[in-house]
């Protein structure tokens, strides 16, 4: 006897075709319409276990903004007791980083097309004030006529009113522009652009233009735009690349450069949509209005805040055999002595142990939002120690 298929609301749910960290990806069909989509699934308490909810409520509401023909189209969110279900155009394809790896470099007809559907994207995601933050071609996707869709909204990121420059180091290190890694702030649409460029090379290249086997290298490279074309790249293509990949965000080529470039516009058709379409979030807030409300309670409960929380890049940068910084600031040609200690217990957990330790020592602690103040009581033996006995007492 058949298995009667499960539905969410008007959705029939089918195998799954995808599985992350976070979240799997289902196949299901609109009952009413007969239209395949791809469901994403997220459980509730894994969103709030690892304090998701600001980001996943961004993620789907620039998905929501940025409506376009080359962008992975959002339909609607809903809701379960315990689940979130994104409900997403399902796209056949396959993503450009496996056309690439199966196919090798594409010629430069291919390239162009596939570059002018990128820029037309990149452009509208700009034009909603969105910036992507993590363009490649693992995030590009293929439908069934072989048109481009950007996904993957993640890192996105809409500035904050009245605040012109970005400070998140974030994306993929062979695809990020030099002024993302300076940590001096950095204006989001050039750092797009700068992706777009390493994306097109890619393309007409079938290799990086940028690669080395440890990061300091890699991040001198790109900092210094250290770069040379194949030869079977056109004039045109390489001019336009250099354009692109230049260091310095100021004298970039932006978006509208781009698309008047004589080698850009070669069998250019600028994609038709619907400028004006409205956009309505209410299904977003209503499906976090709850789960809000529980993230809410748990701030409230650790008022003191939380730990600091990093990404890969500024754990790398903690790390001083990796301190990048003297690459992009000649003043700053020199590394503090630094010792960092890493654990995997719960901060509270070393919070305490730090405080049980210190205390025995003859050291009066005060603590404040995870930062901690020890001051000499009497002579005692120095803080390396301590910290020594600290991390032998946690094993």
């Amino acid at each position: 006897m058949r298995k009667a298929a499960r539905k969410v609301g008007k959705y029939e749910v089918g195998r799954t075709i995808g599985e992350g960290t976070f979240a799997k990806v289902k196949f299901a069909r609109n009952t009413e319409t007969g239209e395949s989509v791809a469901m994403k699934v997220l459980a509730k308490s894994t969103i709030l276990k690892h304090r998701m909810v600001d980001q996943i409520k961004r993620e789907i509401s620039i998905m929501k903004i940025v409506r376009h023909p080359n962008i992975v189209r959002l339909h609607e969110v809903l809701a379960g007791r315990t689940k979130i279900f994104i409900i997403l155009e399902f796209v056949t394809g396959g993503e450009l980083f496996d056309k690439i790896v199966h196919q090798g470099k594409l010629n430069e007809h291919e390239s162009r097309q596939y570059f002018q559907q990128l820029i037309d994207a990149v452009s509208h995601c700009h034009s909603k004030g969105v910036y992507h933050r993590d363009l490649k071609p693992e995030n590009l996707l293929l439908d069934s006529y072989g048109n481009l869709k950007v996904s993957d909204f993640g890192l996105s990121a809409l500035p904050q009113q009245g605040v012109g420059l970005l400070h998140t180091t974030c994306g993929t290190p062979n695809y990020v522009a030099p002024e993302v890694l300076g940590n001096r702030g950095y204006d989001g649409a050039a750092a797009d652009v700068w992706s777009c460029g390493v994306i097109l090379y890619v393309l007409m290249a079938g290799y990086l233009p940028f690669e080395e086997i440890d990061l300091p290298s890699l991040y001198k490279k790109i900092n210094a735009a250290q770069f040379s074309c194949p030869f079977w790249f056109s004039p045109g293509a390489k001019s336009l690349i250099h354009k692109i990949l230049d260091p310095n965000p100021e004298t970039r080529i932006g978006i509208e450069g781009i698309r008047k470039d004589t080698w850009f516009r070669k069998s250019y058709v600028p994609v038709k949509h619907k400028e004006d379409e409205e956009v309505n979030l209410d299904d977003v807030n209503a499906v976090f209005n709850d789960i809000e409300d529980k993230y809410a309670t748990e701030q409230s409960e650790n008022s003191e805040g939380g730990p600091l929380l990093m990404n890969a890049f500024e754990m790398i940068t903690l790390s001083q055999g990796l301190n990048l910084s003297a690459l992009f600031d000649r003043r700053q040609d020199y590394v503090k002595r630094q010792t960092r200690f890493v654990s995997r217990k719960p901060a509270k957990v070393i919070v305490s142990t730090i405080e049980t330790v210190a205390e025995s020592m003859c050291l009066k602690v005060h603590t404040r939002n995870y930062k901690e103040k020890k001051h000499k009581i009497s002579s005692i033996m120095p803080c390396w120690i301590i910290l020594w006995i600290l991390l032998v007492s946690m094993l």
